[in-house]
This record gives C-alpha cells, structure tokens and sequence, in this order.
C-alpha cells in the first residue's frame, strides 16, 4: 500500500468538487457566526420557553456521532477485535472532528462566548469557582476530557506511519511528517511501549464512551421537565450515542472505500459486524422509547401523559413517528436483511439513521420545553433560516476536515494492517 496513492486519489476532481462544496457551507457558518455574535441569540428560533432549540439538539447529536470512534479503537481492541484495524483510524479522526463540531454550539449559546474561560476551573482573587452543579461546566470538562484522550489515542497510533511518509514525501511534507513523527525509529522498545500505552489509554477510553455521554444525559435527568427526568437517560443515551456513531462511520468509510480504492483493506466483513453492532445497538435504543413510554403509563403523571401525547399527534407528531421509524425500524431491517452485500443501499440506511438520531434529540429537547408543567408557558418552537444555518454549516465543517485528513494522513494504519498480514 504507498502512501502516494492516497494522494494522487486526494488530488482528483471528486476531492475537489467536494472540498468546494463544504467550504462553501463552512464560509456560511461563519457568517452565521458572525451574525449571532453581534446581534445575539435572538436570530435563532429560541423561545422563554424553549431556551435550547437546535444549538443545543445539535451538540448532543456531535458529541454522540464521536462515540463510535471510540468504540471501535478501544473496545474492540481489548476483545482482540482485528478486524478493527483497517476502520479505526478514520473512525478516531471522525472522533475529533465531531467533539470540535459539538464545543462550537455551547459556546454560541452562551450569548457572551468571549466569556467562556469562566467554566475553567480558575483561581480567582476572589477565591471562586465554578459553579460545578451546572450541567455547562460538567459539558466543559467532558468535552476537554474527551477530547483530549481520543486525540492522543488517535495521534500515538499515527506516529509510524508518520515516520513512514516522511520517507516516501519530497519537499515540505517530508519535513512536516519527520517533525510530527517525534523521532519514531521502530526499535523494539518503541514499539513495546506503544503496546502497552495503546492497553492503557484504550481502558480509560473504554470508561470514557460510558461516562460522557451519561454526563451529557444528566442535562436533561437533572430537570423536572417532562420528558426529561428519567433515570432510564444515561444508558439511553449511550446505546443511541453509539447508534448514530456507528451510522456516521459507514456514512465516510463506505464512499472513502469507493474513492480510495481500497477494497482490499475494507472488506464486507467489516460492514457485517457494523452491521450487527448498529443492530444491537439500535435495538437498546428502540427499548428506550418503549421503556420512556411504559413509565409514562405506569406512573399515570397529568404532565408526561400529556407530553407522550402531543409526541405522539401533536405539532410535533410528524418528527416523532419519523425518528420512531427510522431508528426502530430500520434496526429490524438490518437485522433481516444483509445489507453489506449491496452497499449503497446500506449508505442510504446510514443516512436515514443519522437524520433518526438527529430527530431524536430534537424531540426530547424541544418537545419538553415546548410543554412545561405551566400551562401559561407553552410555546412552538419554529427554526429560523439562522438555525438551519448552523446545523449545515457544522455538517460541513465535519466533512471538510475529513476531506483535509484524507489528503494528509494515511486513512488507514498501515503498520497495523501489515501486522495483520503477517499473522
């Protein structure tokens, strides 16, 4: 496998006429950007009521797409998964780009963001700090967390190959790739210490991928809205952070295996067992929703009755039974049919699950505020153009910094993937 025909495969005019199209929508999520900063929060559809609206719809959704990067590079490494090795670089950079993605839409929402090193935890002359019974702090530090945990997981396994493309580039990129390989010879030491911090830092992302999005579902566990105050959230949430996760990865692995051309590196093994892990996943989501459901019944609450039903044929009904459909109903169809041996349909179902999981935060964010326990305070939440604006915009944005990754980092482990060959 050499590394040049990654990019010459980058350098074409598919590379291009995409990266054209997403900087174009990431040039717009400036704009928007710059908008919001000097004219408020007011641009955006948000209500007394309903004080979240799509910034915050749109972080739970970013920062549960990383999850399945994590997944793949932690987990199935500690249960000797090989067939891991040829995904999960890609994987653990679709991590990175989808938590940067999920910190731009609190700090928009802050209304003061030039204030945000308020939720670092600081020494004051005033000896204050943080108020750490806010969910905002607690999202802080899970972001920061995170992030910075999955970016030395995803950089350690880099360095490698890092040193093999400084031998195979000329010019600048050989410099940059012997700078960023950090002196990496491949001597036995090295590499015994790679294992072994590989074990380490996989165990504490293992932990990780259960804890921050349960601290992310304590957002919402912590109110008393309706809709929210369920201890069933954090599993809940983790199960559907993996989901979308799962879906996000075939959505770049399946048209990067077609650009690339490495069909012999991305087999449809891989795409059986994504398969069978967005079913067991998509399945425990499903179990979710009955679940949310069944308490509401038992419990027999005035306010999550009348909640379960305007979901159910209310203003928002349509958005309801759509993500009930996309993200129940197409786990039983994965389950019964083999998709991995036609996949763009399996690209399609992908797409369908990331728009469920989308929908699916926005019921449970929206809906709830939209009813609060005072009669007086309904309100319809309706999106402007400016809402619209951001959700693409970051959508771009994630796709454009895959683009840049295709083209200046090998996508696939190389040193990984040779191990294998040598077994």
């Amino acid at each position: 496998m050499e590394l040049l025909n990654w990019y010459r495969a980058c350098s074409s005019k598919w590379w291009w006429c995409l990266f054209l199209l997403f900087f174009v929508g990431t040039f717009l999520l400036g704009l928007g950007v710059v908008h919001l900063f000097s004219t408020g929060v007011g641009v955006w559809g948000n209500t007394q009521s309903v004080a979240w609206g799509f910034a915050i719809v749109n972080f739970v959704w970013w920062i549960g797409i990383g999850h399945a990067g994590t997944l793949i590079s932690s987990i199935l490494l500690l249960a000797g998964q090989k067939w891991r090795n040829s995904i999960n670089r890609s994987a653990e950079a679709m991590t990175l780009f989808a938590i940067a993605c999920a910190a731009l839409f609190p700090l928009f929402h802050l209304g003061r963001p030039w204030l945000f090193y308020w939720l670092i935890p600081y020494r004051t002359p005033m000896h204050l700090w943080p108020q750490y019974r806010s969910a905002l702090v607690w999202d802080a530090l899970a972001i920061f967390t995170y992030g910075v945990l999955s970016f030395l997981f995803w950089y350690m396994g880099l360095v490698p190959d890092l040193k093999a493309a400084s031998q195979t580039s000329k010019g600048w990129r050989k410099k940059i790739y012997y700078v960023l390989s950090l002196g990496w010879t491949g001597n036995e030491r090295q590499w015994n210490v790679l294992d072994q911090a590989s074990i380490l830092l996989a165990g504490l992302a293992t932990v990780l991928v259960v804890s921050i999005h349960s601290i992310v579902s304590f957002d919402f566990a912590i109110g008393i809205n309706a809709g929210w105050h369920h201890t069933l959230f954090p599993p809940y949430f983790v199960a559907g952070a993996i989901y979308s996760g799962l879906a996000m990865v075939l959505t770049l692995i399946i048209p990067m295996r077609y650009f690339l051309g490495v069909e012999e590196y991305i087999t449809r093994t891989h795409f059986k067992n994504l398969r069978k892990l967005m079913v067991a996943s998509g399945l425990i989501v499903g179990y979710g929703y009955l679940s949310e459901h069944f308490f509401t019944w038992y419990t027999q609450n005035p306010t999550e009755l009348h909640l379960s039903q305007q979901r159910l044929s209310g203003p928002y009904g349509f958005f309801y039974v759509t993500m009930l459909t996309l993200n129940f109903g197409l786990p039983l169809l994965l389950s019964l049919f083999p998709f991995e041996k036609h996949l763009k349909t399996f690209f399609a179902v992908a797409l369908l699950v990331n728009v469920g999981m989308w929908l699916e935060r926005f019921v449970i964010v929206v809906t709830s505020l939209s009813y609060p326990h005072m009669v007086s305070s309904w309100q319809i939440f309706i999106p402007t153009f400016w809402d619209w604006v951001f959700l693409f915009g970051s959508l771009s944005l994630f796709f454009l910094l895959f683009l840049l990754f295709l083209k200046f980092v090998p996508p696939i482990s190389l040193w990984e993937v040779q191990e294998l060959k040598d077994e």
